[in-house]
């Protein structure tokens, strides 16, 4: 009588080990075949290298603005006077289309030192800075006038210039991002 090595022991053993070799190889398989394709969503080292961005402020004099780069867009730093302080806190917050404090878009101790994405928020040109009506910021494109706070006052913008995550790693060097 021949004895059929499917049912046996043995015949179940190997076809197991058969099966669980295939699937294994065959997810090895994929997993190279889609690594490229994952590791191609990473973000490029240029975009990494931007995430954060220090700048030393001890060559930007009094009533002077810098303009750097971060993550892509520009990030305008100006180095306030005291009159332009004492104007932005002056302004009626009822007047304000985007009502916000001075204090509240600068930080404590450095109010010198206004630092803001520079983008206009209506349809993201890049503002021109110590011009328009307010001594601020005039976005040519359609006449969006922001005063020296970076807030909106005239024009179609529909909020004020956004002020970007940042902290003081001293008096003359601060990290944004």
């Amino acid at each position: 009588m021949q004895h059929d090595s499917s049912h046996s022991p043995s015949g179940a053993t190997r076809r197991d080990f058969i099966i669980l070799t295939a699937s294994a190889l065959g997810g090895v398989g994929a997993v190279v075949t889609a690594w490229p394709l994952v590791h191609s969503m990473n973000p490029s080292a240029d975009v990494l290298a931007l995430a954060s961005v220090e700048v030393d402020l001890a060559p930007i004099k009094e009533g002077q603005s810098i303009k750097v780069e971060w993550r892509g867009v520009p990030v305008f730093i100006r180095h306030r006077t005291a009159a332009e302080i004492e104007a932005a806190r002056k302004v009626d917050l009822a007047e304000l289309r985007d009502p916000a404090p001075d204090e509240t878009r600068v930080q404590k101790g450095h109010e010198q030192w206004l630092i803001m994405v520079g983008v206009c928020t209506h349809l993201g040109c890049i503002p021109i800075g110590q011009s328009g009506e307010y001594g601020g910021w005039f976005c040519p494109c359609h006449g969006s006038h922001y005063d020296t706070s970076g807030r909106i006052r005239k024009g179609p913008a529909p909020q004020n210039l956004v002020v970007p995550q940042y902290k003081f790693l001293s008096d003359n060097r601060v990290l944004i991002g």
